[in-house]
């Protein structure tokens, strides 16, 4: 099959796009991918990438072109420009590939516009266009500071209705996305595609050796809906734990006032910066547990973050400050424990209990792998999207969603 993949998004960003084409690769697919420069999450230009340097390459089979996308800055305008240049530059270079892919996959981050050359590819040449939702729009961008009800929100909410309703069909990655859809935009029947974690992340490779620490790790994007500001104000209330050590892995726009935050209490967490997936295991090894937290928000509440699937695989109990679907997988598969999100007060009691209870936090390590294997595995991942591909291009109906259902069993409950 002949796959053609459009993500603003792709390697080296830290995003598991690029595990999913190298694994079509693997599978006899040829994948093409049609992404922006690198840049994320800083607004930077990934050194050796400047200047059109690497605009097309080939990496581990798959094959790369890269518009000269406006790099991703603080401010409204540059945000704005970048989220704007590569719908525009992408749909440049689709004009110019040849009809002979056979479906488009449309792996959709922030922001939703992203989507639009694939989806022109696709009706200009009579194939299906299959998007994966993992940032919901417009809602996404409230955690950024826009306003529901705003001019800027109802706009945003116009084009993404039109964009998802423009598609053959969507995958989401959190089952509560499905009742958004439902109510917001009128698609009654996504599927549900949980996110998986690379292979790298193992019990063997994510093991800590044991020692007179108790060390607590946040990995991920540092951004404002991750509220990593919840672990900062937790950690000062944990300061006379000798033994406790806080560790946040990771870049992002909110990182230079989560380390103000954490020098202003004089609160010892260490920060590592971002660092390569294949490097990840590592930092993961050090962890006592895994600490995952989200902004206080109805909507952000409806979405899974993939670091959960990452901890999970890795067997790490999980300690959250957060609502929603996160809240329930964790609690439903009794691999950790969570209060609400921003409950600062709440995720440093949890964390003051742990050096009492490392043999429990043990089991819930355990638990964690199990329910991962159960429920999140890649290679379950990796079947069910290439079955939904082939499903979709011997399909005859012409408009989204043509299937219902799960393309993931339901959650069994622990016993």
């Amino acid at each position: 099959m002949k796959i053609l993949v459009v993500c603003q998004y792709y390697y080296p960003e830290p995003f598991r796009i690029a595990d999913i084409c190298e694994e079509l690769v693997q599978h006899g697919n040829e994948v093409t991918v049609v992404t922006g420069t690198p840049n994320y999450p800083m607004g930077e230009i990934y050194s050796g990438y400047e200047n059109g340097k690497k605009a097309e390459e080939t990496v581990n089979g798959v094959r790369i072109i890269r518009c000269p996308i406006h790099p991703r800055k603080q401010g409204a305008i540059h945000r704005l420009w970048n989220y704007y240049s590569y719908p525009h530059l992408s749909k440049r270079v689709v004009r110019n590939l040849n009809d002979d892919f056979d479906i488009v996959f449309l792996y959709q981050l922030s922001p939703v516009m992203m989507a639009k050359a694939g989806i022109w590819y696709a009706r200009q040449y009579h194939i299906k266009s299959v998007l994966y939702c993992l940032d919901l729009w417009p809602e996404s961008l409230v955690a950024g500071g826009v306003k529901r009800g705003s001019l800027i929100y109802k706009f945003f909410h116009k084009v993404s209705k039109k964009i998802y309703k423009a598609v053959d069909s969507i995958l989401i990655t959190s089952r509560s996305f499905a009742e958004y859809f439902e109510k917001e935009f009128g698609i009654t029947n996504p599927q549900y595609l949980p996110q998986y974690a690379e292979a790298s992340f193992t019990l063997e490779t994510c093991k800590k050796e044991p020692n007179d620490t108790i060390d607590l790790v946040f990995a991920g994007n540092v951004g404002t809906a991750q509220s990593v500001d919840t672990i900062i104000k937790a950690a000062t209330l944990c300061k006379d734990i000798p033994n406790l050590r806080w560790h946040i892995v990771g870049d992002g726009i909110a990182l230079l006032d989560c380390k103000k935050m954490a020098e202003k209490f004089e609160v010892p967490v260490i920060f590592h910066g971002r660092q390569p997936v294949e490097q990840m295991p590592r930092y993961y090894a050090m962890a006592d547990a895994m600490l995952v937290t989200m902004q206080k928000d109805p909507v952000l509440s409806l979405t899974l973050p993939g670091k959960v699937q990452s901890y999970m695989a890795a067997g790490k109990p999980i300690i959250g400050a957060i609502d929603g679907e996160a809240k329930r997988v964790i609690e439903q598969t009794q691999c950790g424990y969570c209060v609400p999100a921003g409950d600062f007060e709440g995720l440093a009691k949890i964390c003051m209990e742990i050096a009492d209870k490392r043999a429990e936090y043990a089991a819930l390590g355990n638990r964690s792998r199990e329910a991962y294997e159960q429920m999140f595995s890649r290679d379950r991942f990796m079947n069910s999207l290439e079955k939904h591909f082939c499903d979709m291009c011997t399909s005859t109906t012409q408009k989204q969603p043509i299937v219902s259902g799960d393309l993931a069993p339901e959650m069994e409950e622990s016993k």
